[in-house]
């Protein structure tokens, strides 16, 4: 059974990680995957046995995608209200070098709010407005990938991979924020460096296109309003979750519930169309639903080599061939640079137990680096990366020319910056 399972994933995961190859959508990939894992497994065991783990499976999936779903709902509300723009409309310099730093730096932060997916999407649409030279255009949007995925990987709620960690209980809010800040910025600040100097004399050259822009049915204040409360209930999730003790997808819900209600009362006097596009409901509609199936169906299928012992017996084949854990992880968030890292970290999840390495261990957060950071060294390494790929129509082998170098260079850096300081502290 456990060779049939192992072949199984196997070819779903390559499935995954071809997806712009096949032209096949990974979230079809992995929801064949999991039933078909949940079928040979089930037919080898006993009724009661899979029951009762296909429930505690969904459970820990379940934690996720409401997670998720709430947080890219208030996302999508505040994109609604134009709200972004209260920061995008600081961002003012006549000088290539300075609007690489500023942006840099602000994709960062934002980032470790938002989501990397999200910011990447945020900062690439605003330079497409602003800057006239494809070539300028195209040196941003690497440098944006870098930033928005070490954002992400800093904080519980900067990335998928880290918000899986932390309600699974391996890492704590506080603990991973004050790891893995440094090693994060470190990777991002080796690009910046040498990316801004090769701007050094540079002028920003203003786009000539006529953009239409959208016409703003928000005021300045709903702006202000819902942009400020929207980040303010996803900062303050960790905060509930320790005062309280329950989950983070109660918190996100309870935010949620409160923005609905704000945002109901402050366009109650507007007109029916007006408010339509700006409500919850709305928003609703506009979330990535096939990235929460995928979530679910990867998350499915991997439980089941968990609960097969799949994973546990390649965790201890690691140990024994490579021997040393962080090059282990370091191999991980290489891995991650060519497939997904949210199968990559839920498989980890599943070959290291709590047990053995208990919450926020030096496993857990170097996971958390390595596999966030990790996939900015390829264009289709993250999800960030994909998106940026998108909008600007980046030629896989101009990021490996330009931008894989730079940030191999950072992800080792800040390996290199993890290791140091895990064992001046330790």
């Amino acid at each position: 059974m456990s060779t049939t399972l192992l072949i199984i994933f196997i070819l779903v995961y390559a499935a995954i990680a071809l997806e712009h190859y096949l032209h096949i959508n990974k979230s079809s990939s992995a929801l064949i995957g999991s039933g078909l894992l949940w079928i040979v497994y089930a037919l080898a065991t006993d009724s009661g046995q899979i029951n009762k783990e296909l429930s505690d499976s969904l459970i820990s999936t379940a934690q996720i995608v409401f997670f998720l779903i709430g947080a890219m709902t208030i996302v999508e509300v505040v994109d609604a209200h134009q709200g972004f723009d209260v920061i995008t409309t600081k961002i003012k310099t006549n000088q290539l070098k300075n609007l690489m730093w500023m942006v840099g730096i602000v994709t960062f932060f934002l980032s470790s709010i938002l989501d990397n997916l999200t910011t990447a999407i945020v900062m690439v649409s605003l330079m497409k407005k602003i800057l006239d030279q494809n070539e300028d255009r195209l040196l941003f949007a690497g440098i944006i990938i870098i930033a928005a995925n070490a954002g992400g990987a800093w904080t519980p709620i900067g990335d998928v991979t880290t918000t899986m960690l932390w309600i699974g209980g391996q890492i704590t809010s506080l603990a991973i924020m004050k790891s893995v800040f440094i090693p994060a910025i470190i990777s991002l600040l080796i690009p910046l460096l040498f990316i801004a100097w090769s701007l050094k004399g540079k002028e920003v050259i203003l786009s000539q296109k006529n953009i239409e822009e959208k016409f703003a049915i928000t005021s300045l204040f709903e702006r202000n309003v819902m942009f400020y409360m929207g980040l303010g209930v996803l900062v303050t999730v960790p905060i509930f979750k320790t005062l309280t003790g329950l989950p983070p997808f109660m918190g996100i819900l309870f935010g949620l519930g409160l923005l609905w209600l704000v945002g109901d009362l402050i366009h109650s006097r507007k007109n029916e169309d007006d408010r339509e596009t700006l409500t919850l409901v709305h928003a609703l509609s506009r979330i990535d639903m096939a990235s929460i199936v995928f979530f679910i169906g990867i998350l499915l299928a991997v439980a089941t080599l968990e609960h097969a012992h799949i994973l546990s017996a390649i965790a201890h084949w690691l140990d024994s061939v490579v021997g040393d854990q962080a090059i282990i992880v370091i191999l991980i968030g290489l891995v991650s640079a060519v497939v997904d890292n949210v199968p990559l970290v839920a498989a980890s999840m599943g070959m290291y137990s709590l047990e053995e390495y208990p919450t926020d261990s030096f496993l857990w957060q170097f996971l958390a680096y390595s596999a966030g950071t990790g996939g900015s060294i390829l264009i289709i390494g993250s999800a960030a990366g994909v998106a940026a790929m998108g909008l600007e129509k980046i030629d896989f082998f101009w990021y490996v020319k330009n931008i894989s170098g730079l940030a191999l260079i950072g992800y080792l850096a800040g390996a290199g910056a993890y290791i140091l300081q895990y064992n001046l502290t330790h």
